[in-house]
């Protein structure tokens, strides 16, 4: 394989590979240090972050407040005290190597007073941020106002051009690079438009090329880095890449593969779980209560999302033209109308136990057991607020605090299944984000036998192609 050659990141020359940033607490201090020092761009997330008492022990995210508002409040405050924690450990890890990045969701609840609070409270210890999750226009006002590069996530031309022409070309100079994510491949939420078949990959070569071409023709960026994200096992793979004078310079996003090493924060049961996968387990759906698309393990949690999705009718008030036939809801019995064979399916859920129907904003019915709809409402009226909007609780991150509309019992509190899967072993009853190349653990070599790898030879291993 042709040698990597060193690129310019973040104002320093560092190997053109990056730790992907993965949120709460999965991509942390400790590996984004180790990234770091092995001279590469290390991420860790700036998404409700762990943080540690003096004597280095975990402190609880718990929740006092009595209202969303407030509760709202206490995770902000949180964020930022773990960020800036995080952050403290990521510099004393990387020994004044590589580069040190902060990745955000630009659609997490106060993303700006998170980025801030954190890029105040840690001054000189962050050289980056990388922010995706929506159309983050203001990034580069606030990083350029701290001196840090800002690197967006677009998986797009087009998403870069709106970009570039509402507000980063006012701040040209501190744009660090443009992440390409893969829509189809990347883990955790996904950037997939209306016009995109969820079940159809693109190539991503040629959506890179446009987006370079793009940069070059309309921006006079042809020199800034591309970094891409998604779908980077082997750079073996990956050799029309290196040093293509068409694509300019590129960096290469690891962000699967950083989870099997010694210093990834994540449980031995999720390691081992990583290693059990086969291609197909990795499962993109539509079940985030943010409303984008996002790639999960097609474990338990994911299969109960679908299930309940599929135990589902349309439903009418009144007798509106097939809906003629009444079907009693909730403890009051008040009834709603269904069509005649979805009135028979509807006993038949119910016969086996799913007794519960639930009202979607769609006008349709889910049916879940009394535990289920138990948990869901728990969850609902536990909110705390962690996106800017949310499906699933209708909590929004406005004057009124409401989407206004129905809360979706159809997904899930994020907030809740990715602490529990961050803190705990429980690997099959909650949401396990993961790349689409995860089941290649199982069959690399480099992983035979269990092996688990520090960062520094992981990196070693990824620059011999393998």
């Amino acid at each position: 394989m042709q040698a990597l050659k060193p690129l310019i990141i973040s104002g320093r020359e560092v190997l053109p590979l990056v730790e992907g940033g993965k949120g709460i607490s999965v991509s942390n201090g400790e590996s984004s240090g180790a990234w770091a020092a092995a001279g590469g761009v290390g991420t860790f997330s700036g998404v409700n972050a762990d943080f540690y008492d003096e004597t280095g022990k975990l402190v609880p995210q718990v929740y006092h407040g009595k209202t969303r508002r407030e509760r709202h409040e206490e995770l902000l405050a949180y964020a930022i005290k773990g960020g800036i924690n995080q952050a403290r450990i990521a510099h004393e890890m990387s020994n004044g190597h590589g580069r040190i990045h902060m990745n955000v969701l630009w659609e997490m609840a106060g993303s700006e007073r998170v980025l801030h609070g954190v890029l105040e409270g840690a001054k000189g210890l962050i050289h980056g941020v990388t922010c995706g999750a929506g159309m983050p226009y203001r990034i580069a006002e606030i990083c350029a106002a701290y001196g840090v590069h800002y690197y967006p996530i677009v998986s797009s031309a087009r998403a870069f051009r709106a970009l570039w022409k509402r507000a980063y070309h006012k701040f040209r100079d501190w744009l660090g690079a443009v992440v390409y994510e893969d829509p189809w491949l990347a883990g955790g939420h996904n950037g997939l438009s209306n016009s995109e078949d969820p079940t159809k990959p693109g190539n991503p070569l040629p959506r890179v090329q446009e987006l370079r071409d793009m940069m070059r023709d309309e921006c006079g960026l042809q020199d800034t880095p591309i970094v891409m994200a998604g779908g980077v096992w082997w750079l073996s793979e990956w050799q029309d890449w290196i040093d293509n004078p068409e694509l300019g310079p590129v960096a290469f996003q690891f962000g699967t593969r950083p989870l099997m090493t010694q210093e990834s924060p994540i449980s031995d049961a999720w390691k081992k779980r990583l290693m059990t996968l086969t291609k197909g387990d990795v499962f993109l759906n539509q079940f985030s209560p943010t409303g984008f698309y996002s790639s999960a393990v097609n474990n338990a949690f994911i299969q109960d999302l679908r299930a309940r999705s599929e135990r589902q009718v349309v439903y009418n008030t009144h007798k509106v033209g097939e809906h003629e036939w009444p079907f009693p809801v909730g403890a009051r019995g008040r009834l709603v109308y269904l069509t005649a064979a979805d009135k028979l399916r509807a006993e038949e859920w119910v016969r086996q136990g799913y007794t519960e129907a639930m009202r979607t904003p769609d006008g349709t019915l889910i049916f879940v057991t009394p535990a289920n709809e138990n948990e869901i409402l728990t969850d609902q009226i536990n909110c705390m607020g962690c996106l800017s909007a949310c499906n699933f609780s209708n909590w929004a991150q406005n004057e009124t605090g409401t989407t206004g509309k129905k809360a979706d019992p159809r997904s899930f509190c994020i907030q809740k299944t990715l602490q529990e899967i961050s803190h705990s072993d429980r690997t099959e009853d909650q949401l396990m984000f993961a790349g689409h190349n995860a089941y290649r653990f199982k069959d690399d070599p480099f992983y035979a036998g269990g092996f688990v790898p520090s960062v520094k030879q992981l990196i070693e291993r990824i620059l011999t192609g393998y």
